[in-house]
């Protein structure tokens, strides 16, 4: 049985802050998100970036 989902790391648009989620392997869509960042103390847009 094959995985459905990769790991991909989401970081920051404002800061070098972080985190993981999971992500469909058949969606070819880079993912955003619009959330809290800690560094910043605001909320920014978090764009996916490859595992290294």
């Amino acid at each position: 049985m094959a995985a459905d989902s990769i790991n991909v790391i989401m970081r920051s648009s404002a800061s070098r802050f972080f985190f993981t989620t999971k992500k469909n392997k058949r969606n070819k869509e880079k993912l955003s998100f619009k959330r809290y960042d800690p560094v910043v103390r605001k909320h920014v847009e978090f764009n996916e970036e490859k595992i290294k």
